[in-house]
């Protein structure tokens, strides 16, 4: 690995751009003041995030040294929150086990209030703090690599 490498791979879900969109700013003023580089893809919703993380952590060559989940998922009427934030969740942290640094900054809310709240640049910001999660596990992490 580089040792100079400073990125990191944040993946945000647009299902609700506003809020996702205040978590992405937090997140890259945070990266930003770490002197951490970063790439942003898009993807639908939170359902999907994973999927984009698995892939890369598996054919990067170690291009980013975490990645950073964002999104949100909101109650709805039925049963599809449940499914949604319990099965991005799940796999986010089987791709973690496999020694991945990840920040989960995917807000799990009962309403739009609670999410508004938590995406603002109030010290609430879940965003910032899943990019503080990733820098931390970025350094905890490194000290079982051999280089």
């Amino acid at each position: 690995m580089d040792k100079n490498n400073k990125k990191i791979l944040i993946v945000t879900s647009r299902f609700y751009n506003e809020i996702s969109a205040d978590l992405e700013k937090e997140t890259i003023k945070t990266l930003e003041y770490n002197n951490y580089e970063f790439d942003i893809i898009s993807v639908p919703g939170a359902f999907e995030v994973p999927a984009v993380i698995a892939v890369s952590a598996q054919n990067n060559n170690n291009k980013y040294l975490g990645y950073i989940a964002l999104g949100c998922v909101i109650r709805g009427e039925t049963s599809h929150y449940d499914y949604v934030c319990k099965e991005s969740a799940r796999a986010l942290m089987s791709i973690s086990l496999k020694g991945v640094a990840i920040g989960y900054g995917i807000l799990t809310c009962e309403n739009k209030e609670q999410a508004i709240k938590r995406s603002k640049p109030d010290g609430l910001n879940k965003g910032q703090a899943a990019a503080l999660a990733c820098i931390s596990m970025i350094n905890t992490l490194a000290k079982f690599k051999n280089d």
